[in-house]
């Protein structure tokens, strides 16, 4: 009975009495979920819950103000029967959260919450790291700063922005081919301890960005011949966007997309404390129902209560996959020896004839979106390793799986 009273005083989808979660005392059930100690031990098993929800709180930040008048998420009378299929076995989403290291799940349509679980004792309040997902956040405010005239075409070169980087790789490189992770570099992001991310990351640090982008100037392709996924090139279009606009990436995000699109919660972005400088590949944070009110935007292409946040004509420049070179396209480009995913603007693009793409970040960060069927499903985690399959749970795989469920039972 008293498990009944505070289900009913919780409401139907925001507390649910939850089962258990993977690995649930290797990851500090018994201490609370604890936050790291230093930056450097983040992703620790004891620490990596407590730590992937609480970065601003270990790390300089910038805060993003919430809409004034956020746009209300409204919640189904009765959680969505939501079911799919991995390796020959039906499943539900209570089962997906006892497979998988998820602390968040949410499936919104229309503007109304489907289904809403937590894992690791995560609640609807905490902001929770992006990841990688930042990227598209980078390529939506550089549609913005096209809007406002700050930035004049897309071909520009980044030294016409940033004079500083005359002379060098990043600087005589296209903003579109930057958009398109296709620099021409040569880079290797593979999370290992010695990769160019990590050298990169480890010079910005100390010296600024600017210095971290100089120090990358060596070429292994044209530009914009082929895919190359490295964090730099967005770490070099925030320094762009902060040339053209005057204004930081956590101001400019905010005021031109986290309160045009109804905001309601604090976001925050992790900064550097060498140059001042937003971690834009992948330092921010949110609720996980703002990043619901994130892909709502990106379902609804781009339109929020009637008013257009981010031009719909962008949007396709940046999701659909028919706009993008073939090289880039589903089925055609390779990413770590699979040719499943295309690549748009700083943004992933599915396979298949309709039009779907993803925000990805490692360790299991994902932002579904389904444009035709105002379908998006947001997906937070703290998995083994950057791919999340390192326990052989095989994350990526079976968060597809469910997302191809949702597809299946909400598509229109």
């Amino acid at each position: 009975m008293k498990a009944l009273a505070l289900y009913a005083a919780c409401g139907l989808l925001a507390c649910r009495v939850a089962a258990a979660s993977p690995d649930e005392e290797l990851l500090g059930r018994k201490q609370g979920y604890p936050l790291a100690p230093t930056l450097a031990r983040i992703h620790d098993p004891a620490y990596i819950v407590g730590s992937f929800s609480g970065m601003d709180r270990l790390a300089p930040s910038c805060e993003l103000a919430p809409a004034d008048q956020p746009v209300p998420l409204m919640s189904a009378d009765k959680e969505a029967d939501v079911r799919y299929r991995f390796r020959g076995h039906d499943y539900t989403l209570a089962d997906y959260m006892q497979h998988q290291r998820a602390t968040a799940v949410l499936i919104v349509q229309d503007g109304v919450i489907l289904a809403e679980h937590y894992g690791y004792d995560r609640t609807q309040h905490m902001r929770m790291l992006s990841n990688s997902m930042a990227k598209t956040l980078v390529a939506l405010a550089i549609g913005k700063a096209l809007e406002e005239g700050s930035l004049r075409s897309l071909q520009d070169q980044v030294d016409q922005y940033v004079p500083e980087l005359a002379g060098t790789l990043y600087g005589g490189t296209r903003i579109i081919d930057l958009l398109r992770m296709a620099s021409g570099a040569k880079y290797v992001e593979d999370y290992t301890a010695g990769d160019d991310r990590a050298r990169f990351l480890a010079t910005a640090a100390r010296q600024g960005v600017l210095a971290a982008a100089a120090q990358v100037n060596e070429r292994a392709d044209p530009p914009g011949a082929r895919f190359n996924y490295a964090g730099a090139q967005t770490e070099v279009l925030g320094l762009v966007l902060r040339a053209a606009t005057h204004r930081s990436l956590c101001d400019f995000v905010d005021e031109t997309l986290w309160m045009p699109m109804g905001a309601q919660s604090k976001a925050s972005y992790l900064v550097r404390e060498s140059d001042g400088s937003a971690f834009a590949q992948g330092g921010f944070n949110a609720t996980a129902r703002d990043y619901a009110r994130l892909g709502a935007m990106l379902a609804n292409d781009g339109m929020v209560q009637g008013r257009q946040v981010v031009a719909r004509d962008f949007l396709l420049d940046m999701t659909d996959a028919s706009r993008q070179p073939a090289p880039f396209r589903p089925g055609q480009m390779v990413y770590h020896g699979s040719r499943y995913y295309g690549y748009g603007f700083q943004t992933w693009i599915l396979p298949g004839d309709a039009r779907r793409f993803v925000l990805l970040g490692v360790y299991g960060q994902a932002i579904y979106v389904d444009p035709k069927s105002r379908l998006t499903m947001v997906h937070l985690a703290v998995g083994q390793d950057a791919s999340g399959d390192a326990s052989g749970a095989h994350l990526g795989a079976e968060r597809d799986a469910l997302w191809r469920g949702v597809v299946d039972r909400f598509a229109r």
